[in-house]
Formats: structure tokens, C-alpha cells, sequence
């Protein structure tokens, strides 16, 4: 790692959609900040990194990540998690509740930022729970997880059954100005399945998972977005219908974001045909027309970010019957390659479209400043190579767990090297 003060980053392709940048040039950071340029003396001092045919853009924003600690530390801790972040390029992750991992009350927002500040090396911002334990039934202390320094609330894996709950919730979040991340699924019609419902869990002797178990939340949530003006996010979307809704809400003037995960824009129900539990995620992987529909959803702004929706899970509680593996899959160190795979190198989208998808795109929806290269930034920074082949090795992983949806592909976008305020926190082997 590197403690420069002064970092010249020279000759790279220098992307920075919050600026509608696009072209060849350097960055210069000073004591952890964008600056316009380094004086000759400062320079003289700089570390010089000559990135060139190389792209230079603002660190990743992460929306969706669980991080498990304190908790279920043999999946993840913040140590190993942020280090994943940076290898993947991400300097700003939304660490998101989970299972059996609570924060509903200011003393445990405290524990999780002291720990994240301890051990982490990127930026971690934690997100509360919307419900007292997770459960649905009775509001978390909404003000005051904001004023601990949630940015977010979500009960990311059940999500709230209860309307008149979901209502009050968005009331009382648009009182502290704070988005509901929300995991939108009808529990009551999914909750015995463990793939997409349709030919394919037919074919496999596998109970599914409708996509109206989706989109009837997506529907009555963007409703309830729309009766009480507060900011509604939809998580990991993965339904055609579900993009429709939210595209009309858009239209309709409702505060309502989303974000997809590389697995769902790469990745279909087809993929489960080994009954690879590595591919068992939530919600699952569904049909080629709905992977489509959230392409388009990205290309045409209904939907605003690529959130890696990190789930890791250790080799053990993965290796068993299909049926009996949890939900979730690692993300955080393949967003960029999965994203370039299944967007820039099959034509859909520009690299710079992607990029703004994973910048700009993430901190708006937080109302963060990072996701910029702007002159006083953080100089949160990442150099990739678009073209760079990715072996997707678990022996490679930095994460605790290895449980990647992608094992044994070869994705093209590999991270070269990582700073948040001017720290080099990853350099490739």
C-alpha cells in the first residue's frame, strides 16, 4: 500500500461521466484530493503511475453488499470484504442487513462503523433495517439509525409483507431524507421455491419462484411511493414486468431508483442446468427475455445502477442438495468484467454508459458525493483494463467465501489497481 501525498496517474483514458468526461489525459490527487494539477515541486515528489492504454475512472459505488461482521464472520468480515471491494474497484460499498444480521438501533450502526473504520479499506456506509429485527412487524427507530449514519433502510431479505408497515416506513423515511432499499418479493409465494419458476425448474424436478412474486411488490411499493413522495429503491430487479412498472412510475414523476446485479445481465435460469448451487441466488436467475428487459432498463435510465449484491456463503453450507443450499453468490470482485461481458462486448452499451452505471449513477441514488473525479473529490480512483482477460479462479478470490456464479468463465475487464483518497488499497498481482 501507498501513502503518497501526491499521485500523478498519467496517459490513461480518463472516464468521469458525472463530468462528461471522455478522453486522454492525467489525475492528480493531492493529500487525498482531486486537484486541477500538480505544481513542479509536487511533482517532482509524486508517485507516477503510467496507465497508458489504460481507463482511469471514478472508484465504484456499491449499493448492495453484505458484509456479515458482527455476525457470520466465517462468510465475510470488513477486513476481507472491502479488500474484495477494491480488488473489484469498488471504494464506497452500502453494507446492506442481512440474515440474522440486525441493525436497528444506533448502538449497532456505532459497532459497525467503528469495525468498518478499524478494517476496512475502502469507504463503508452502513444501511439500518426498516422493521425491529427484521421482522416486518414494527418500525425501526428510523431517526435515529440516520443520525448514527445510516444512509439507507432495508430489510434486504424478507422486505416488509405488511402495506400499512411499508407505508409508515416511507413516511417517516422522507421526514430524515433516507431512501428505503427495498427487496420486493411476496414471500407468501415464493418462499418453498429456489429457482425461476418455469421450463426450466419444470425440467429440473425444482420448485420455482414466479415473477409476480416480484412484481406485485415492485407495483404496490411504487404506489406507496407515489401516496407519501418518499424515496423508493428497488433492489437487485430481475423481472421484465417489475422494469415495466418501474418505467411507468419514472414517467409518473415517482422517487423510485433501482439497481441489477452482474448475475442477473449475464446469467439466465438455463445456467442452473448442473444444479450449480453457486447459481442458486435471490431473487433467482430467470429467462433470456427478462435478462434482456433489464439491459434495455439500464440502457434507457429505468434502471440507475449495477450493484454487485455480495452474498457470500461458505464452501460447506454451499456444497449439498440444490434444494437445501442458502441463496447467494459473491459478486464483488467480478461486477466490472460481468458487466463489461454482458454489456460492452455484446454491444448493448458504451463503456463510458457502463461506468456512469457504476459511479454517478450508485451515489445519486444516496445522495453521496463520491462516484466523481471532480477537482476537491476524494480521490477515490480506479485503473482498469476493459480488454484484460478475467479467469474466474476461486483459488483468486480475496473474499472469505468462493461462492462466484462465474467459476470457471473467462470475463474480459480486469481491475489493475484501486485508491480511496489517494491510497493505493489494491494493485494486481
Amino acid at each position: 500500500m501507498s501513502a503518497d501525498s501526491y499521485v500523478l496517474i498519467k496517459n490513461g483514458l480518463v472516464i468521469d461521466p458525472a463530468n462528461g468526461r471522455e478522453s486522454v489525459g492525467d489525475v492528480a490527487v493531492a493529500d487525498g484530493k482531486i486537484v486541477p494539477e500538480l505544481s513542479p515541486e509536487q511533482r517532482e515528489r509524486a508517485r507516477v503511475i503510467d496507465v497508458t492504454g489504460k481507463v482511469v475512472a471514478p472508484g465504484f459505488v456499491d449499493l448492495n453488499a453484505h458484509l456479515y461482521q458482527p455476525g457470520k464472520t466465517a462468510r465475510e468480515t470488513f477486513a476481507s470484504g472491502t479488500a474484495a471491494a477494491a480488488a473489484g474497484g469498488f471504494t464506497t460499498v452500502v453494507c446492506t442487513p442481512d440474515e440474522k444480521i440486525v441493525v436497528d438501533n444506533a448502538g449497532t450502526v456505532r459497532l459497525v462503523k467503528e469495525l468498518a473504520d478499524k478494517d476496512g479499506v475502502v469507504n463503508v456506509l452502513p444501511a439500518g433495517n426498516i422493521t425491529l429485527g427484521g421482522e416486518g412487524e414494527r418500525l425501526a427507530p428510523i431517526g435515529a439509525l440516520k443520525k448514527a449514519g445510516c444512509v439507507a433502510i432495508s430489510d434486504s431479505v424478507g422486505g416488509v409483507a405488511n402495506n400499512e408497515i411499508m407505508r409508515r416506513a416511507l413516511e417517516y423515511s422522507s421526514m430524515f431524507d433516507m431512501p428505503i432499499f427495498d427487496h420486493c418479493q411476496d414471500t407468501s409465494m415464493s418462499r418453498t421455491g429456489v429457482m425461476h419458476e418455469g421450463e426450466k425448474s419444470l425440467r429440473l424436478g425444482l420448485r420455482g419462484m414466479p415473477r409476480a412474486s416480484e412484481d406485485i411488490v415492485v407495483a404496490s411499493d411504487t404506489l406507496l411511493s407515489r401516496l407519501t413522495s418518499a424515496r423508493l429503491h428497488v433492489q437487485h430487479v430481475s423481472s421484465f414486468r417489475a422494469v415495466d412498472v418501474i418505467r411507468d412510475a419514472k414517467k409518473h414523476d415517482v422517487r423510485v431508483s433501482a439497481e441489477v446485479s452482474p448475475s442477473h445481465l449475464l446469467l439466465t435460469d438455463a445456467d442452473v442446468g448442473a444444479y450449480d448451487t453457486n447459481k442458486k441466488i435471490n431473487p433467482p436467475l430467470r429467462a433470456e427475455k427478462d435478462r434482456l428487459a433489464l439491459i434495455e432498463g439500464l440502457k434507457d435510465g429505468t434502471i440507475d445502477a449495477i450493484a454487485s449484491d455480495h452474498s457470500p456463503r461458505t464452501p460447506t453450507e454451499k456444497d449439498c442438495e440444490f434444494d437445501y443450499a442458502p441463496f447467494g453468490a459473491i459478486n464483488l470482485e467480478t461486477t466490472l468484467a460481468a458487466a463489461i461481458e454482458a454489456l460492452v462486448r455484446s454491444g448493448a452499451m458504451t463503456l463510458s454508459a457502463v461506468v456512469e452505471k457504476l459511479t454517478v449513477g450508485p451515489a445519486r441514488v444516496i445522495g453521496s458525493p463520491a462516484g466523481t473525479l471532480s477537482v476537491g473529490a476524494d480521490a477515490d480512483v480506479v485503473i482498469f483494463d476493459p480488454e484484460a482477460p478475467v479467469e474466474v479462479v476461486p483459488e483468486n478470490f480475496v473474499s472469505r467465501s468462493r461462492n462466484s456464479p462465474f467459476v470457471g468463465r473467462t470475463l474480459h475487464g480486469k481491475v489493475l489497481a484501486t485508491l480511496v483518497r489517494g491510497k493505493v488499497v489494491y494493485e494486481a498481482r
